[in-house]
């Protein structure tokens, strides 16, 4: 695990290493222009997740949809399901305590699209490297409410990749 003090210089720093794990983003049969990479670093806060997507559906103008549900799922293979509802066999988010939505160790905060592309990072106290490895991150066609049950009513799965050790 990588110590560092809770302040941006050294999660910026972080981010040039290494990561711990990754998964490679990739579009479903309706998105076969999605891909991107997400990188998992343990920290002793938890793991900081950074994302980066491109391909990305774009509405043109200021109120329209411009993020994308992103959750970690308890399955571990990004296939299975139609053309309609890809990567069934990702299952449900990631969610060892049984929690309500969106108290699920899965839910992460969407991303936002800007011209076709994304980029997030954020800490996830609730995660572990170690606990998701081999486990799926799925991105999805609608952003989470963090309030409609069992799942944020987040819409289809529209990319898929497998959290994967880096070492």
């Amino acid at each position: 695990m990588y110590r560092t003090n809770f302040d941006t210089v050294s999660f910026g720093r972080l981010l040039g290493r290494m990561p711990d794990a990754i998964a490679q983003l990739r579009g479903g049969p309706e998105y076969p222009a999605v891909q991107g990479w997400v990188r998992f670093y343990q920290t002793n806060f938890g793991t900081l997740i950074a994302a980066e997507a491109e391909g990305l559906p774009h509405h043109e103008g200021t109120c329209e949809n411009h993020f994308f549900g992103f959750h970690i799922h308890q399955g571990g293979r990004c296939a299975g399901g139609t053309r309609e509802e890809p990567f069934a066999d990702t299952g449900s988010h990631y969610n060892p305590d049984q929690c309500l939505h969106p108290q699920h160790a899965g839910d992460l905060p969407p991303l936002m699209e800007e011209d076709g592309r994304a980029f997030m990072a954020v800490l996830a106290g609730q995660l572990a490297v170690r606990d998701i490895l081999g486990r799926s991150v799925v991105l999805h066609t609608d952003p989470d409410d963090f309030h409609t049950q069992p799942a944020g009513a987040s819409g289809r799965k529209m990319a898929c990749g497998i959290i994967l050790p880096t070492r």
